[in-house]
């Protein structure tokens, strides 16, 4: 019996190593000196070695982004993925009528797709609410990932459309991964587009609408000093800060907003 009790401690301390390996990977493409130094200073407030984690994401997936707008999580998934697995940047429609979406656009595929020496393959797809483009192949995608958006979709009450595109491009088990401004559980449906602020049931609905099964939640990304009233909702605190130098040291105090942090799972069948 000893020798087989020896192998299994073996292919545990095996599989340790491969963890281990990944966790560095992950942390060496963090600390790397190809990320702006204004995106370094929000790590402490958006974790994104922990929350990638939590996401369950591997070097060898394909990985849909949604609306990546400048790229700060970008700059890390790309550069993660690259040689290994394949990235799509589902970023605004190029013929939009907003002036901000086009040009957000073109300074994205200028850093991503113009540098394939630090960045790889990014393959930049289109995303609308309303779902006219295709983010990527349907049952392609290991993980889709979203970074604060839910809110910019509700005015319109595209919401639900968006949930659904995500379903259709997951492969069957692939990962749904929401970080959003987080709400009180009590606030108005109205509320949340004007302040930004969203609740946590309510983005759970929406998934789970779009067939998707809640499997974990966690407070990575909490934020206890953020009470989610302000005047200008969630662009009162960093890194927006719309009131300017008004009440600047307090809503610096406070940092970036409560948020969600959710992992999702598409059925296998």
């Amino acid at each position: 019996m000893k020798p087989i009790h020896w192998l299994a401690c073996a292919a545990c301390a095996l599989s340790l190593v491969g963890n281990n390996l990944q966790a560095a990977d992950l942390n060496s493409v963090i600390k790397g000196e190809h990320r702006a130094t204004t995106n370094v200073a929000r790590d402490q407030f958006r974790h994104p070695a922990e929350t990638l984690k939590f996401f369950q994401l591997e070097p060898n997936m394909t990985v849909v982004e949604i609306t990546p707008g400048g790229g700060w999580y970008s700059e890390i998934l790309a550069p993660l993925l690259k040689g290994q697995g394949n990235f799509y940047a589902a970023h605004f429609p190029a013929d939009s009528n907003s002036s901000y979406f086009v040009n957000s656009r073109r300074a994205f595929s200028k850093k991503f797709v113009g540098n394939s020496d630090t960045y790889g393959d990014v393959r930049l797809t289109t995303f609308s609410p309303s779902g006219e483009f295709e983010i990527a192949p349907a049952n392609s995608a290991d993980a889709v990932l979203t970074f604060r958006n839910v809110h910019n979709w509700m005015s319109n009450k595209k919401e639900q459309q968006a949930f659904d595109q995500f379903f259709t491009a997951l492969k069957p088990g692939g990962i749904l991964g929401v970080v959003e401004h987080r709400a009180k559980a009590s606030t108005s449906h109205a509320d949340m587009i004007k302040s930004g602020y969203v609740a946590q049931d309510y983005v759970i609905e929406l998934a789970k609408n779009s067939g998707f099964v809640l499997e974990a939640t966690s407070e990575i990304n909490a934020n206890s000093k953020d009470t989610t009233l302000h005047p200008k909702g969630v662009w009162t605190l960093p890194p927006v800060l719309r009131l300017g130098d008004e009440n600047k040291n307090k809503y610096l105090a406070i940092g970036e907003s409560d948020r969600m942090t959710l992992r999702f799972r598409k059925p296998k069948s």
